[in-house]
């Protein structure tokens, strides 16, 4: 037997409201750390840093070979969806 009032019960489930605007005011959060500090003392910091790391022997500095595998290795990831597709294309007889 289907209802056909327009009675509802008030326990049957309602969807949810529509999600309100966002606040014209909304609050900032206020900046940490590094971000909140001036551009110039960051620096200094980060100066202050790199030549202790030198001192103390445990900074990196790479050779040529070795900046040239990190790129090649970069390139490759970055397009390797890109090379996928093109191999595909090739390996496909003409006539398709």
């Amino acid at each position: 037997m289907v209802q056909t009032s327009d009675t509802r019960n008030p326990l049957e489930l309602q969807p949810d409201a529509p999600p309100k605007a966002p606040e014209a005011e909304t609050p900032r959060r206020k900046p940490r750390g590094f971000a909140a500090m001036d551009p110039k003392l960051v620096s200094e910091i980060s100066r202050k840093g790199g030549k202790a790391a030198h001192t103390a022997g445990t900074a990196h500095e790479f050779t040529s070979e070795e900046a040239r595998a990190a790129g090649r290795k970069g390139g490759l990831a970055t397009h390797a969806k890109r090379r996928k597709t093109t191999t595909e294309e090739a390996s496909k007889p003409a006539n398709e």
